[in-house]
């Protein structure tokens, strides 16, 4: 008896340990004075010649996808990227995300591209798993897709720690 309980403890000091974890938010103050909340980013897909780390990014009023592509062209064709992307989940539909911006960051060692979530379809992304991503990466190919193969369910993940801070 001693033994079981001693078990259950255990397990719920690592299951509540880990469920803090995954809501490690960070903020950062931008040049225009507003605060802006995300998460480090998560690799999605990776081989040997291109990866994608993707996390959610808010303002507290709209969520964006930011997607950290390898390889990515050099600053002046990477402000040209313009198009949407278009994610496709787990319930077999397509999503059209709105391209906000292209930021070059860490002394332009990292380009990052910012999508605007639909206010609808935040709930189909925070129910369903990504499965891939098309994206038009202007310089480097045409249309490019990644299949998700990592952290399928991190913007999930990530929408629901939002989400919940925003319910409180």
């Amino acid at each position: 008896m001693k033994n079981t309980f001693f078990l259950v403890l255990i397990l719920l000091i690592f299951g509540s340990t880990e469920s803090f974890a995954q809501c490690d938010v960070k903020n950062r103050v931008l040049a225009d004075g507003s605060m802006v909340y995300y998460f480090d980013p998560a690799v999605f897909y990776t081989t040997k010649s291109k990866s994608l780390k993707i996390n959610i990014v808010t303002d507290k009023e709209n969520y964006f996808v930011a997607l950290q592509p390898i390889p990515f062209p050099e600053k002046k064709v990477g402000k040209e990227i313009k198009d949407d992307l278009i994610i496709h989940l787990a319930d077999n539909n397509a999503y059209k995300l709105t391209h906000y911006d292209t930021q070059y960051i860490k002394n332009d060692s990292v380009m990052q591209v910012l999508y605007l979530m639909d206010k609808k379809d935040l709930k189909a992304f925070s129910e369903f798993e990504a499965v891939v991503a098309s994206i038009n990466m202007k310089g480097t190919e045409f249309i490019r897709d990644y299949n998700f193969k990592l952290h399928k369910d991190e913007i999930v993940k990530q929408l629901a720690c939002f989400l919940k801070e925003e319910e409180k």
